[in-house]
């Protein structure tokens, strides 16, 4: 019962805005729905009264309202869609560009946990769906609602006898309506589920396709999507097996309360001859008027549960915290750089511990190598400095303040990243640069480029700083665009630098670039540098060597070199590589 309140207060919550709005729609439903029955009571007058005594003038009177009614319903039901089309789709806009904002804010932690296809689907084909919550579905059930009780009342003012009858199939058809509206209910919860499933499947395969070819795995793939999508498309045939039943079923059941009731005016008409053309007349309209939104109320409750279903996914994803705790004040002074780890303990699950006792100090303007095998914790580190994920014990601190007493926001635009797994967006390079700093012209880009010397680089490419990225850099060398990111990161101009580089596989001239940048990015600015080539580790001021998340070494390359049985066989390895290279 809570869960369904805290929905209702989130769906009510975000139509606020539209109150007005929404008061306008109601308010037209409601006069809609006493416009319709007023037709056939009119045509009854026609008849009964005014062809039958001749009076022309009367029945160009009443003909010339019938026909105005009409025109006034016809332009009331126009406004209506228009007004309330444009309620649901303003709260879908704001809906949509809260849930992407929202999962911009979320810890990096939750996207380790959830699919992206999952998430691809709340924001897009969810938020969509929550259209039939706020849509003409829900006015448009209010008015035939209110409809089919205005037209009742105008049947029991014409003849009490005739509704009574026409009303016998009634229950019959709330029996059935209501196994439907059950039925695809159900159905419809699993077919967001299945969604979601079909979209996170399509999305990891088309990022991962290259792995699924060099596996030579397309056929094992095919098959899971193929069993996937059986169950997508057999639980859409069965929504439809319920809409071929019903649909028969209502349709039956509303010729047989006309049937009744032609049956009943044949055998009166014939005894007491009291029914007049006219009653008979606007009756048939009236049951028409009364059926008519029947057929169509079920469906569209079906719709608002499939939005309710939708909404709660939304609403849920919403309401996940972010887990990254911004309550520090700190973001007015630049930072200088000073780095502090005491006795840092960090974990990504809990008892598996990742990084033990961590102690180093960086004093601002040194750049420090981290050095050790493949899951000895060296990107966890700076996972925590940028407070990607909370740590369990310790201190970290930059310029004697403790990183947590920063505004999280602030605490981040003073350091730049350069990660193993380069990470381009579609567009051009210069869209690419200033991501960064939004305040730099392209200009200013063109300037930082011509001083760090990677000018020339930029001028090779087609259409030169206008050069279109496709999607994820595909259509960019490894080297290209480790360039770009490096020269990104740089034209942010940070206070912390941090370069997890990837510089293997890389031909000599793009390799002359990033050991050009690598070196002007360092200089005078502190640096941390997850460190794989000899001549980095060999420029940094301090060497911080990890084994399975513990120091186990820090120092100079010389030093090291001499005194640490760990660095010296790590220096042999990279040798050894170097010489087989």
């Amino acid at each position: 019962m809570q869960k369904s309140k805290s929905l209702f207060n989130h769906i009510v919550h975000e139509a606020l805005p539209y109150k007005h709005w929404f008061i306008g729609c109601f308010i037209l439903a409601i006069i809609i729905s006493g416009l319709t029955p007023i037709r056939p009571y009119i045509l009854q007058q026609i008849i009964d009264l005014d062809i039958k005594s001749g009076q022309k003038k009367d029945l160009v009177f009443h003909t010339s309202i019938l026909f105005g009614l009409l025109i006034l319903e016809s332009s009331l039901r126009y406004i209506f869609v228009y007004a309330t089309s444009f309620f649901s789709q303003n709260i879908v806009n704001n809906l949509r560009k809260k849930v992407f904002s929202h999962l911009m804010r979320l810890h990096v932690q939750y996207y380790d946990e959830t699919p992206v296809g999952r998430l691809t689907t709340r924001t897009i084909n969810d938020v969509e769906t929550i259209n039939e919550v706020y849509s003409d579905n829900f006015f448009t059930i209010v008015s035939d609602i209110l409809t089919i009780i205005f037209v009742l009342g105008f049947m029991l003012y014409t003849n009490v006898t005739l509704t009574l009858i026409s009303l016998v199939t009634l229950p019959f058809l709330y029996i059935a309506t209501y196994i439907f509206k059950e039925k695809v209910k159900v159905v419809n919860e699993k077919l967001r589920d299945k969604i979601g499933e079909l979209n996170a499947f399509v999305q990891e395969h088309l990022m991962g396709f290259k792995i699924v070819k060099a596996f030579a795995a397309e056929e094992k793939e095919e098959n899971k999507f193929k069993e996937i999508n059986k169950e997508f498309t057999a639980l859409n045939i069965k929504s439809i097996w319920y809409y071929s039943w019903f649909f028969p079923v209502l349709e039956t059941l509303i010729a047989v309360s006309i049937g009744l009731v032609v049956s009943y005016v044949a055998i009166n008409s014939f005894e007491t001859r009291d029914l007049s053309a006219g009653v008979i007349t606007s009756f048939l309209l009236y049951l028409n008027l009364l059926f008519r939104p029947m057929r169509f109320i079920a469906d569209k409750f079906n719709s608002i549960q499939m939005g309710f279903v939708a909404s709660k996914r939304v609403f849920e994803l919403l309401d996940t915290p972010s887990l990254e705790e911004n309550t520090g004040q700190l973001k007015d002074s630049k930072i200088n750089g000073n780095i502090s780890f005491e006795n840092v303990e960090f974990s990504y699950v809990k008892d598996v511990p990742i990084l033990k006792k961590i102690t180093f100090h960086i004093i601002a303007g040194q750049s420090l190598a981290i050095v050790g095998a493949t899951g000895s914790g060296k990107t966890s580190i700076i996972n925590i400095l940028n407070r990607f994920y909370p740590f369990q014990s310790g201190t970290i601190a930059i310029d004697n303040h403790n990183i947590l007493d920063y505004d999280i926001d602030f605490l981040r635009s003073q350091i730049a990243m350069v990660l193993q797994d380069v990470y381009l967006f579609s567009g051009s390079i210069i869209d690419n640069i200033i991501i960064e700093n939004s305040a730099a012209t392209k200009e200013d880009i063109i300037e930082m480029a011509k001083q760090l010397e990677v000018h020339e680089f930029f001028m090779k490419l087609p259409m030169n700083y206008d050069f279109e990225i496709k999607e994820r850099g595909n259509s960019l060398s490894h080297g290209q665009k480790q360039i770009i990111s490096l020269f990104r990161a740089i034209a942010k101009k940070p206070s912390i630098l941090i370069l997890d580089e990837a510089t293997s596989s890389i031909d000599s001239n793009t390799e002359y670039y990033i050991q050009k940048l690598i070196a002007q990015s360092i200089k005078n600015k502190t640096s941390i540098v997850i460190a794989h080539r000899l001549s980095t580790i060999m420029q940094a001021d301090k060497i911080l060597v990890l084994d399975q998340g513990i120091i186990v070494g820090e120092g100079t390359h010389d030093s090291l070199l001499k005194t640490n049985s760990h660095y010296q066989k790590y220096f042999e390895t990279i040798e050894t590589q170097k010489n087989l290279s």
